[in-house]
């Protein structure tokens, strides 16, 4: 059985800027009805990336296909309006002086009443049927966003290209527009490649996960992965705060306050970083280390002082200085928590939620 066509197949792209690839060697594939975020922090070339799939800018090399055909690549370049790709962007890009039924209705071709028709079905499917004949100054923003939605679907592109087009909205609409939008392009059958930097709404929203830096994507799969086995600690340190113990191996094994950890096929000698999310530190009021629920991967107890403990909402986050090195770790605890500043406790660490990155792969 022959593998099925991605939807969306960038290959090799690569942009650069004064001779700085801004885009390097950028290689992704997106299934019809799947919805990939390309996930980084501002200036690591998300942006240009989609700007050289859109058409919009020209890559210097590297291939982008559509349903298996090449829309550009060292021979081939469609115009932006001719390779079904539709775009969203932050700002919604409405145009003022028309209404919102022109507005759906500007990139379709056709009867009048063909375009009607199409503009009032896709109005009627974002629930926004009774402001066809307002303008855009009329509407609220979560109501302008469901508008670029429509017009952006209106020709019922293949591919779906989107740049933050959420970030502006106030946060309490923000989950339920972000719903609704995904809900309305997988109907459609279209790949979603969509730019964020903000990794919560990366986990919300993608089947799959591209994690971008400095031009390259460094770590690509379903986010559960992405999250759970980090490339390396600059990955790690993206998606949430994270403590980081310095040691040395010695026979597989790296030497901490906390206890041995494996560091399997690194060289003697190699210094690592251990990396540790918040939630994962468990914190005791006694020396022995065995909190009310203790597992195999509980180590070594290693004594902090609480310097402050702040109530987050659904969580509490302490900060400790530890005896051992005077360094600063974080813990979060569900709900409250909040011990005062110079009490003593006993911390532990999840052996088998660490991660173990040898020093020099932190170059970025």
């Amino acid at each position: 059985m022959s593998e099925p066509i991605p939807r969306l197949d960038v290959r090799h792209l690569t942009r650069r800027f004064a001779g700085r690839a801004v885009v390097d060697d950028v290689s992704l594939r997106v299934m019809a009805g799947q919805v990939t975020c390309l996930l980084g922090p501002s200036g690591c070339g998300k942006s240009t990336a989609l700007r050289c799939i859109s058409g919009v800018d020209r890559q210097d090399s590297g291939a982008v296909l559509v349903d298996g055909q090449s829309v550009c690549d060292t021979s081939v370049n469609v115009p932006p309006e001719a390779r079904s790709i539709g775009l969203m962007f932050q700002d919604f890009a409405l145009f003022p002086h028309l209404t919102v039924a022109e507005n759906v209705g500007f990139g379709l071709t056709g009867p009048r009443a063909a375009k009607r028709e199409r503009v009032t079905e896709l109005l009627d499917r974002v629930d926004l049927g009774r402001f066809i004949d307002d303008y855009p100054h009329e509407l609220s923003g979560g109501e302008q966003q469901r508008v670029a939605l429509a017009r952006a679907i209106a020709p019922r592109p293949r591919v779906m290209l989107m740049d933050e087009p959420f970030s502006g909205l106030d946060n309490r609409l923000r989950d339920g527009i972000r719903d609704e939008t995904l809900e309305i392009l997988k109907q459609e059958g279209a790949a979603v490649l969509l730019v964020t930097h903000e990794p919560d709404e990366a986990m919300r929203m993608a089947d799959e996960i591209a994690l971008m830096r400095d031009g390259r994507i460094v770590q690509q799969g379903v986010p559960y992965n992405v999250y759970n086995a980090p490339a390396d600690k600059a990955a790690a340190a993206f998606f949430s705060d994270i403590n980081v113990i310095r040691g040395t191996v010695h026979g597989a094994l790296t030497d901490t306050p906390f206890g041995q950890f494996l560091a399997p096929g690194v060289p003697d000698g190699t210094a690592v970083d251990i990396v540790i999310r918040p939630q994962h530190l468990k914190i005791d009021f006694d020396r022995s280390g065995r909190g009310p629920n203790p597992t195999p991967q509980d180590g070594i107890p290693a004594r902090g002082v609480v310097q402050r403990a702040r109530f987050m909402g659904a969580e509490s986050l302490v900060e400790f200085r530890m005896d051992h090195d005077l360094s600063i770790l974080k813990a979060t605890v569900p709900s409250v928590f909040l011990p005062k500043p110079g009490l003593p406790l006993w911390l532990t660490i999840r052996r088998d939620r660490c991660f173990v990155f040898p020093v020099q792969q932190d170059a970025a």
